[in-house]
């Protein structure tokens, strides 16, 4: 079996795995995802390019910031296969991701103070609570446990 990745720069999945710091696993689930890709070779084992590294590497930080894997699959689905993603690929990403992690803090400091006017307060006042039941949203749905009844 003929093998587009170049045979002096294949990894085996447990090369992968150790050297980006994930496990086995977590490789096979990315490739599963369409995140990464790699090769069968003529003994059916598994076969990464290294430049998987740099993409395994993106996927973990955009992890750890909290960014969807479906996000992560289509940023990485603008960078050609077979090419190690640079800075300026880096930069394109991060800037994109930047403000999508700009509203989300946002929010949660929004969450975060609406909280704190609710500390100690003990009401739970379905009418009136900003972050259970806004502006008694649930109201104009019917009466009763309306939350109840979408589960």
């Amino acid at each position: 079996m003929a093998s587009s990745i170049d045979v002096k720069r294949q990894l085996s999945v447990g090369e992968v795995a150790r050297r980006s710091g994930v496990a086995v696993s977590t490789i096979h689930f990315y490739e599963a995802k369409g995140l990464i890709t790699g090769e069968r070779n003529a003994g059916n084992q598994r076969r990464y390019p290294r430049e998987v590294l740099r993409r395994v590497a993106i996927i973990k930080v955009a992890q750890r910031a909290g960014i969807a894997l479906a996000t992560i699959q289509e940023a990485l689905g603008e960078i050609p296969a077979g090419r190690i993603p640079t800075q300026e690929d880096w930069h394109r990403l991060s800037t994109r991701w930047k403000d999508m992690l700009e509203n989300r803090i946002a929010d949660l400091i929004q969450l975060r103070d609406q909280l704190e006017g609710c500390i100690g307060c003990g009401c739970l006042s379905l009418q009136e609570c900003p972050l259970r039941n806004p502006a008694d949203r649930l109201g104009q749905s019917g009466k009763g446990a309306m939350l109840l009844r979408r589960a």
